[in-house]
């Protein structure tokens, strides 16, 4: 059982989320040496720590500054881990900067990211592109489009002439994704009801789906996921999805791109449908909770609950918990009532940041009061 296989392991670091010291110091030219859980790009350490912020399971991280000369490894941000909770070990090390997790402050869920950042290129994702008069246009255009996470602008004096001007429009999830959906009898999953989804219109709709119907060809990116209205919302989220075709069997989303024609067949198990961006449907689905399926690792932490409705009603009350898996009565004494809370990062995350002269690159500023409205954005 997947959930079993890592209960042990994470018994020891449960309970780091509630004893977690808010503290923003950053400790520039150190390293926090080993305990890496993963890598993540990132243009500065602000966004780095906002990322380890939004980990579930990194408590501080070190970031590879612009200046980093070993190699080529600059704006990668390490995130990292101990059993305890405490730093292992502190280096001193040119071109990275160290820092903590802040979990235990009052984290923003959808930070504001201000900073614009020259000669910097957030390479790849890019889901369209057009041409802007300068990098604030640009960033202005990200703001406007509900899909935009991120872009990259091209200066007039770029060495590719047919280029220079062009701003792309770039993508990284904004809705929760589980790593892995799976059958396993005797827990419970479910979201936590507060999650908020992107939308263009406060009109309300009624979405359609098509049971028993699949979309074969086309794929543009396959998530895990829940059910077919967790697959429509990372589609109505995704601005290049056209459709969507979602396999309750393997609790596979497959997101589609195609806007010239859809091809269909009759499948049982298959659930096809459309993004929803111009109106706003009611998500009643979060408040299901769907038996004898598990959503392993992300784990926050977890609390002993009676049920699964009062592990759902934890999930709810914490801002940091996106969904829970539930372990019920019908597990070994050492695993029962275990309400897990869980999350992902869903802020801007580019999937790459190279050096690159003559563009500059940033993030929307929809989370930004007032900024948005009247932007007078520093650079680095």
């Amino acid at each position: 059982m997947g959930t079993q296989l890592n209960l042990m392991v994470l018994l020891s670091l449960c309970g780091l989320c509630l004893t977690q010291d808010c503290n923003k110091q950053l400790l520039e030219d150190v390293d926090f040496p080993g305990m890496d859980i993963t890598f993540q790009y990132s243009p500065d350490v602000y966004h780095c720590q906002q990322l380890c912020t939004q980990h579930p399971s990194c408590r501080f991280f070190t970031f590879l500054r612009s200046d980093w000369t070993r190699d080529e490894s600059y704006f990668k941000c390490y995130l990292k881990t101990t059993d305890s909770g405490e730093v292992a070990a502190e280096n001193p090390l040119n071109g990275v900067t160290s820092g903590f997790s802040l979990k235990g402050c009052t984290p923003e869920l959808q930070p504001c990211l201000p900073k614009v950042y020259p000669n910097v290129d957030f390479f790849g994702a890019d889901y369209t592109a057009l041409f802007t008069a300068d990098h604030e246009e640009c960033q202005r255009a990200c703001t406007q489009d509900p899909g935009c996470q991120f872009f990259t602008f091209v200066h007039e004096d770029f060495v590719t002439e047919s280029i220079r001007f062009k701003c792309h429009l770039k993508y990284s999830p904004s809705i929760p994704v589980p790593p892995i959906v799976e059958k396993e009898p005797g827990v419970v999953s479910g979201f936590s009801q507060n999650i908020q989804f992107p939308q263009q219109s406060t009109e309300a709709c009624e979405g359609k789906l098509f049971p028993a119907i699949s979309i074969p060809h086309n794929n543009l990116k396959t998530y895990p996921a829940l059910c077919p209205e967790h697959c429509r919302a990372l589609c109505s989220a995704h601005p290049s999805c056209t459709y969507f075709s979602y396999d309750s069997n393997e609790f596979k989303c497959h997101l589609k791109n195609n806007r010239e024609k859809m091809e269909t067949i009759s499948e049982e198990g298959f659930t096809s449908g459309f993004p929803a961006r111009f109106c706003w449907l009611d998500e009643n689905w979060l408040k299901v909770a769907h038996k004898d399926v598990d959503f392993q690792g992300s784990d926050i932490r977890f609390e002993v609950t009676d049920d699964a409705v009062s592990c759902q009603r934890k999930c709810n009350e914490d801002p940091i918990c996106q969904f829970y898996t539930y372990v019920t009565e019908t597990h070994p004494p050492e695993y029962r009532r275990h309400c897990y809370l869980k999350r992902t990062i869903t802020m801007p995350a580019p999937s790459n940041v190279k050096k690159l002269n003559n563009v500059t690159s940033g993030f929307p500023l929809r989370s930004c009061v007032n900024i948005a409205t009247h932007p007078k954005v520093s650079s680095i």
